[in-house]
């Protein structure tokens, strides 16, 4: 018997998270300079997480005309 090509782990992920772990939302308020020393690590404001896309490539023009 096989195993669907859904439940296979992969060792990253394909898509985007939408979610941050509390370290990363910790790293990212000091960044923008919105963490307190000292602060309880529970309770945290949000934190906007910008998603890449990635485009696809444009295809080349071939330049006829100019020889």
């Amino acid at each position: 018997m096989s195993l669907d090509k859904s439940l296979k782990s992969k060792s990253t992920l394909v898509r985007a998270r939408n979610v941050l772990k509390r370290a990363e939302r910790i790293e990212k308020l000091k960044f923008e300079d919105r963490w307190v020393e000292g602060q309880g690590a529970l309770g945290l404001p949000k934190v906007r997480v910008e998603k890449i896309s990635i485009g696809k490539k444009k295809k080349k023009k071939k330049d006829d005309d100019e020889d």
